[in-house]
């Protein structure tokens, strides 16, 4: 028998569109970064984009990347972000945030922040 706990909470319908949406139409920092750990090339860890729970999924190592833009630095998007971190942390994920300038510009300290959150195991941290 199966006892393991599922990767996450149940997804709804309206959850997976989006995410299908959130495919298909990937900013540019996006793109950058899913072409650098897409097919298990950083670290030979699988993650998965755009999943309905959230940004970047590394389910194996229970971590999340978010990539946030400029309509993420709005109080209502910054709330809804934090109700959504403490779900996932509730979940046993860590959350890691970084804006898209970050991704464009400094993609190579990006992944070592990441590196070093899954190194350590440590608190993750937002922007």
């Amino acid at each position: 028998m199966n006892t393991a706990r599922p990767a996450h909470a149940p997804i709804t319908p309206r959850l997976r569109g989006h995410a299908r949406a959130m495919r298909r139409d990937m900013t540019s920092a996006e793109t950058r970064f899913w072409y650098a750990v897409r097919a298990r090339r950083f670290q030979g860890l699988l993650f998965r984009r755009q999943v309905p729970i959230a940004g970047y999924a590394c389910h194996e190592r229970r971590l999340i990347v978010e990539i946030d833009g400029a309509t993420d630095g709005t109080d209502s998007e910054r709330r809804s972000d934090s109700v959504r971190t403490r779900r996932l942390e509730r979940e046993g994920y860590r959350v890691l945030r970084f804006w898209n300038d970050d991704i464009r510009r400094k993609l190579p300290a990006v992944l070592h922040r990441i590196h070093q959150e899954l190194d350590t195991g440590g608190s993750a941290s937002g922007h």
